[in-house]
């Protein structure tokens, strides 16, 4: 069973075998079916189905020669047409799947991203037809098995406005430190020194939370899975047709990124209100949009 399930409402499947009878049931109508041939022996199909407005389970296999679907592999996705980074992707191959991850050298954040692709099969017929790989930009999202809810910390619009500037003029130190300028890289050492000790003073008299406003960290040893902690600037409610469970889609900026995080009702600590932060731990996937080619 695919631990992220819950987050879009399934929270009651805990059993392969339950699972298999809902993919099963899913997998019924193959009108829709996406294939593609990678070579004589061997074909790749994608099945998509909504539990709710872009959400839902995209289920993979292959079609044998009966014309019958072979499952191989599933996961649940939640899509946003949001965009949360311009930077170019670099997308890479899973070892054991013909699946992809996604990287992102994103300034805003201060590592890299990775991600796993929701729309890799447009990725394998991309490379079967010897396609740019460029991308132009990238909509990240999130799914979550728990989270909480806390209280924002309380700023002025001349804080934000300075906060806005700062992070601006980091981002282009941090650019410039990449291109070897090395009086960028003492510049950033020296910001560093200076926030690590502004940090460690204000944490002995002050709660965690009221310092650290937004974070992104890795979390685990899976690449693509990150704890975050973000303002929530839209909060959608959504239910999942076939459960009727109760889902939550915040559109949260965190870092200066804006992406989605989906948590079902139940797994969520507190009241989600617009200005309020999210906390949790999340699994990061996202869509990218190639660069038409040039003809």
């Amino acid at each position: 069973m695919h631990k992220f399930l819950r987050t879009i409402g399934f929270s009651l499947y805990e059993k392969d075998r339950d699972i298999d009878k809902l993919l099963d049931k899913l997998c019924e109508d193959l009108s829709d079916v996406k294939r593609i041939q990678i070579d004589e022996e061997s074909n790749l199909c994608e099945i998509r189905r909504e539990v709710a407005p872009g959400m839902g389970i995209a289920i993979y296999g292959e079609m044998d020669r009966d014309g019958k679907f072979q499952r191989m592999y599933y996961y649940p996705y939640l899509k946003s047409s949001d965009i949360t980074s311009e930077v170019s992707c670099s997308i890479q191959r899973h070892t054991e799947r013909e699946t992809y991850a996604g990287l992102l050298d994103e300034y805003k954040v201060g590592i890299s991203l990775i991600f796993y692709i929701d729309n890799s099969f447009e990725c394998r017929e991309r490379i079967i037809d010897h396609h740019s790989m460029d991308t132009s930009y990238s909509c990240l999202t999130g799914l979550a098995v728990s989270g909480k809810v806390l209280l924002p910390i309380q700023k002025s619009d001349k804080q934000r406005e300075k906060a806005r500037v700062a992070a601006k003029d980091r981002n282009n130190l941090l650019e410039a430190a990449k291109n070897g300028d090395e009086d960028a890289m003492e510049t950033l050492t020296i910001e560093d020194i200076d926030l690590y000790s502004q940090a460690s003073r204000r944490v002995m008299k002050e709660d965690l939370y009221s310092i650290i406003d937004s974070c992104f960290m890795p979390c685990g040893v899976e690449c693509d899975q990150y704890s975050v902690i973000g303002e929530i600037i839209k909060i959608d409610e959504m239910k999942n047709h076939i459960t009727e469970e109760e889902v939550y889609d915040f559109t949260l900026e965190c870092s200066d990124l804006i992406f989605h995080v989906c948590i079902a009702k139940k797994d969520l600590t507190g009241t989600p209100e617009v200005g309020r932060r999210f906390k949790g731990q999340i699994w990061m996937q996202g869509t990218v949009k190639f660069k038409e080619s040039e003809e």
